[in-house]
């Protein structure tokens, strides 16, 4: 019984200390003026939407970051988590986050949803 409860159950990934967890946007396969590149090379992307905070981060206003929202990040200390096949999780030290995207007439106080 033991052996079927521990099957059910899910594996989160929680950041500790003064980090976040990242879900890179998908690399850009065509440039903006529309030639597709070869699968080899891709435009790197910076980008990324939060997926969990660190409790110290979470307590910590002057980083103003929620869950879900958009933001750009410093590749050089990220460290990419083998948890998705893809491998676009990764473990970033909120001092890497570098700007938040927010929709202008947003209030960020609010507790609201992605």
């Amino acid at each position: 019984m033991a052996q079927a409860r521990s099957a059910n159950r899910i594996e989160t990934v929680e950041p500790i200390g003064a980090r976040v967890l990242i879900r890179k946007d998908e690399d850009k396969k065509q440039t903006k003026a529309g030639l597709h590149l070869p699968d080899k090379m891709e435009i790197p992307t910076l980008t990324g939407r939060i997926v969990a905070i660190s409790s110290q981060v979470a307590g910590d206003d002057d980083y103003p970051v929620k869950q879900y929202q958009r933001v750009l990040f410093h590749p050089g200390k990220a460290i990419p988590v083998d948890f998705e096949g893809d491998n676009r999780l990764f473990v970033v030290p909120i001092t890497d986050v570098v700007a938040v995207f927010r929709i202008a007439g947003d209030d960020t106080d609010d507790e609201g949803g992605a």
